[in-house]
């Protein structure tokens, strides 16, 4: 076995001309086969470094070269993998947590922005880019007053190639700013058309002011999509009003809020696409050690355990292998087969993050609304 880059290091010289030669000979994080070393250089008194791979310690100690300010940890990753991280530099007692200065790799959120370290295998899609060969959609901003929740705004994407004299599917997508902003969700719609793998579609973008409330099962919330937004949707454009040309999609609580909604007005969409749902039960009494933001999560999962029941046609399933929530989507997925509905179910070797939900939306979509090109090679 060929050994680490980071062991013919450790065997010296331990000199600052050798650590010099080391960073200019390598990117970072150090990826050779199923091995990853993290790196740091710099004055500390120590480094962590912090993840959110569930089923490891999140956070975990890197060793210093002895004789160097070069700090190192090596972990086995399997092939495929994708991780969100930070370093923990402590000096002075005080402990900073900072993106990795050696990986120019970032992901955006609406925290900020993580370093990210792929393993052997991964590459991040093609298709998410903008291509200049897709015409771009166009997105606007519109309002309208909700009976329930008063006066609301809704982001719009009409396919490049809009006619009014045509009818188009509607997807209506929970948090559909933040999957435009953190997953690429208007170029993956551009390009999955352009390239006839999905047909043209008008996507709503929801939100909430209050999002963990209303999306942990609210009857408000599923009024306020089925009996307001959508109708409102259908009288300003020509949109296909059958069951199965309405979808509805979300991620985290979101994809809470997609099921407990088609789960109060079943039939009424006829698919949907739940990404790392935060689907939170219990087994035995209903306390939930997930903190009362999940009661009404656990209190709804409960229930839809006990009586499970069709809502929809077809269910896309998505979900980190990494996260907390594995199991429960995992335990998900037969329960909705059950009842009949058609799901498909992916893991990938990723967290809770909306790059892992942007890696997973071609297959979802296109299983979901398959177009064209598909349809014939299908």
């Amino acid at each position: 076995m060929t050994p680490l880059a980071i062991e013919a290091l450790k065997a010296g010289p331990h000199t600052a001309e050798a650590v010099d030669a080391f960073l200019r000979a390598h990117s970072f994080p150090l990826v050779e086969g199923p091995s990853i070393t993290f790196v740091f250089r710099g004055e500390a008194e120590a480094i962590h470094l912090k993840h959110w791979v569930f089923g490891l310690p999140s956070s975990q100690q890197l060793a210093r070269i002895e004789g160097t300010d070069l700090w190192y940890l090596t972990l086995e990753l399997p092939g495929g993998s994708r991780v969100e991280y930070k370093l923990e530099v402590v000096r002075h007692g005080h402990g900073e947590w900072i993106q990795d200065p050696l990986n120019a790799n970032k992901a955006r959120d609406p925290f900020g922005a993580n370093s990210v370290a792929h393993g052997e295998g991964y590459e991040i899609p093609t298709w998410i880019h903008p291509d200049p060969e897709s015409k771009p959609g166009k997105v606007d901003e519109l309002s309208f007053d909700s009976p329930t929740f008063g006066r609301r705004g809704v982001g719009l994407y009409v396919p490049a190639r809009f006619r009014n004299t045509r009818r188009y599917p509607l997807l209506v997508v929970h948090d559909g700013h933040d999957y435009m902003r953190y997953a690429a969700l208007g170029s993956v719609l551009d390009n999955l058309m352009h390239r006839l793998e999905i047909p043209e579609i008008i996507v709503a973008l929801t939100s909430s002011p209050n999002r963990l409330g209303e999306y942990a099962n609210d009857e408000r919330h599923a009024r306020y999509l089925t009996d307001e937004l959508v109708p409102f949707l259908e009288r300003a454009l020509p949109i296909d009003a059958r069951p199965q040309a309405r979808c509805l999609m979300g991620a985290s609580f979101g994809g809470v809020a997609a099921l407990s909604t088609a789960w109060r007005r079943p039939g009424f969409y006829g698919k949907l696409l739940l990404q790392s749902g935060s689907f939170a039960f219990t087994d035995i009494g209903d306390r939930n050690h997930r903190g009362p933001l999940f009661d009404p999560v656990v209190a709804f999962m409960n229930q839809l355990r006990a009586r499970p029941k069709a809502v929809s046609e077809r269910v896309f399933v998505s979900c980190g292998m990494y996260e907390s929530l594995i199991y429960e989507n995992r335990s998900l997925v037969p329960l909705l087969k059950s009842t009949g509905m058609d799901v498909r179910f992916v893991e990938a070797r990723d967290g809770h993050n909306w790059e892992n939900w942007r890696d997973r939306l071609r297959e979802g979509l296109s299983w979901l609304f398959p177009g064209p090109f598909l349809m014939v090679y299908e």
